[in-house]
């Protein structure tokens, strides 16, 4: 059996049932494994909640009505009780090693409060090849900032404040520019922690409707720019 370390991981999800188990295997196949597993279910229609609850007490369910993903992190982080939060998207898993890693770079620095990795692409294996000549992987492997390599400290989090509700995409990118601003400090791995899976929903026709929050997003960035 994996150790167990004070990690809640938060997995906001809609209308999933094709992929969340997959997601819940990963984090439970860490080699040290989160003291809980939290599932923000954000009013699914589809079969998620039988998939879910066949996972029995390592996961805790919770549904809600539909506010977008910002919102379902926020209630997953309203009811973890780990010292760290982690998130992982429903259709994404993770290396085995993350929260192994993670937590070994925090013991090396007390004044560590947040740490990433690096992301892989792959294409899900569902998918026909003329669809998966659509879905261009960009690089095989890259950094940078993602909700799903982060582990935090939840003093950290606190700090910064929750994801913002009002955006249906790009809410993580408000929030990691808000804990930028607070200096939160940061670690990014050099290695791959997560893999992002690119399915149908990753051609762009889902969401488009939304594209203008990151129109709201860059301009207020500019703002906050302005007045430094």
């Amino acid at each position: 059996m994996s150790a167990t370390a004070p990690i809640s991981v938060v997995i906001p999800v809609f209308n999933g049932a094709r992929y969340v188990g997959e997601a819940i295997e990963s984090v439970l196949a860490q080699t040290c494994r989160p003291a809980e597993i939290i599932v923000s279910d954000d009013g699914s229609t589809d079969d998620t909640a039988a998939v879910v609850r066949r996972f029995g007490d390592p996961v805790r369910y919770h549904c809600a009505t539909n506010g977008g993903a910002g919102a379902a992190r926020n209630r997953g982080v309203a009811l973890a009780r780990g010292d760290f939060l982690a998130f992982l998207d429903a259709d994404d898993v993770w290396i085995a090693t993350k929260t192994a890693e993670q937590l070994r770079a925090f013991a090396e620095d007390s004044e560590l409060e947040a740490v990433f990795g690096h992301v892989r692409q792959f294409h899900s294996p569902e998918l026909p090849e003329d669809v998966r000549r659509q879905i261009e992987i960009p690089v095989e492997v890259s950094a940078g900032p993602h909700v799903g390599t982060m582990m935090i400290r939840g003093t950290a989090f606190e700090k910064v404040g929750p994801f913002r509700a009002d955006l249906r995409i790009g809410e993580f990118i408000d929030w990691y520019a808000r804990a930028q601003a607070l200096r939160v400090k940061s670690l990014t791995l050099p290695r791959v922690v997560m893999e992002r899976r690119l399915h149908r929903a990753s051609l762009g026709t889902h969401g488009r409707e939304h594209q203008g929050d990151y129109v709201r997003l860059l301009r207020e960035k500019l703002q906050r720019e302005r007045r430094k």
